[in-house]
């Protein structure tokens, strides 16, 4: 009879994808690409281990943990913990990650336990995390808290569920074609041009991000995080200026990555009130991934968002003409920022649940 030892061991980060030590970093990269595929079909959802590497070497905004689970020395499963560095942070972000042929086998619970009794030593009252989907309807469909959306239950949200998490909200993840004809983009960009007027005007760049933006652009990242639609979800309102914005330009402009930002300045103050960013890796074949899109609050009703989003694809499409998607989650609820993605011509492939546990 053999007998199966799961162990749990941190998930070490290299100085380099080539050093000795690399591997499992190497295989954090792979098993996360695997459990995208696995999950919704669509594996470039998942950043590659050169993507992901800079931030866990500077973890000055975010501390990034993890663990590797093995049965019998084999990777069964991972777990990365991340921790808000703000001072009233009281979240911590788990990604779980659980390839099928290890599902059911106590990979899940294992890891679970292990990021509750690190999110407790760090001082942590709540647990967050994300679940993937396919846009499909089962027996066992979860409706989120928020009432807006649905998602068939999985191994891990059923391990979820079990463990005490709750189903808070869903995100849709849709897709653009980004080779279909731009008439519709253009179109919807002259009009949405025609109602903001003079007072707004359309910055844009590639990061890094110019001098003269990174306040402004510090000041709008600063309200993604409590402005955007998170239904009962915990975020921390995050602490941003100038220097963080260099940093995380830094990350995200490595690995060969390229990072472009269409945004929209309020003439009579100077102010940055919208913005929208689209990333790409080093093969530019590949899909785009939209990162933020916000329109400050007080500047709402003025179609700036969609002045954002058609310019900064217009634009994508000529700086990279051979990647042939781009892809953007947004919540359930969003209904504005929804429509505009449905009006343009972005369609439903997968989606998320935001989970949450609180801890007694």
């Amino acid at each position: 009879m053999t007998t199966s030892t799961l162990t749990i061991t941190p998930l070490i980060v290299p100085a380099s994808l080539e050093s000795d030590d690399a591997g499992d970093f190497l295989a954090y990269g792979e098993l996360n690409r695997l459990v995208c595929d696995e999950a919704t079909g669509i594996p470039d959802l998942a950043p590659n281990a050169a993507q992901m590497l800079p931030a866990w070497q500077d973890q000055t905004d975010t501390l990034h943990t993890g663990f590797v689970a093995r049965i019998n020395d084999r990777i069964a499963g991972m777990i990365t913990i991340d921790y808000a560095r703000e001072a009233d942070a009281q979240a911590a972000e788990i990604d779980v990650l659980v390839a099928r042929r290890f599902a059911g086998m106590g990979v899940e619970n294992a890891l679970l336990s292990r990021a509750e009794e690190e999110a407790r030593a760090h001082g942590r009252s709540l647990i967050q995390a994300w679940s993937l989907h396919r846009p499909i309807e089962t027996d066992h469909m979860i409706v989120p808290r928020t009432g807006w959306g649905r998602i068939p239950a999985t191994a891990l949200s059923d391990a979820l569920e079990a463990d005490g998490f709750v189903c808070e909200q869903v995100e849709r993840n849709s897709e653009l074609d980004l080779r279909a004809d731009p008439s519709v983009i253009e179109g919807a960009l002259d009009e949405a041009l025609a109602v903001a007027g003079p007072d707004y005007r359309i910055v844009q760049w590639m990061a890094p991000t110019p001098e003269e933006y990174r306040d402004g652009y510090a000041g709008i990242l600063a309200r993604l995080s409590t402005d955007a639609p998170s239904g009962d979800m915990q975020f921390v309102a995050e602490e941003w200026d100038a220097q963080r914005v260099e940093r995380r330009d830094a990350r995200l402009t490595s690995a060969g990555q390229a990072f472009a930002v269409t945004a929209v300045q309020h003439v009579p103050t100077g102010d940055l009130v919208a913005y929208n960013e689209l990333l790409i890796g080093a093969d530019r074949t590949a899909t785009t991934h939209q990162f933020g899109t916000l329109v400050s609050s007080a500047h709402r009703g003025h179609r700036l968002g969609m002045i954002v989003k058609c310019a900064n694809l217009l634009r994508w499409r000529e700086l990279m003409p051979d990647s042939p998607t781009v892809s953007t989650f947004n919540a359930e609820e969003n209904r504005p920022m929804l429509s505009i993605n449905e009006a343009l011509g972005f369609r439903a492939v997968s989606y998320a649940g935001a989970w949450q546990k609180r801890l007694s």
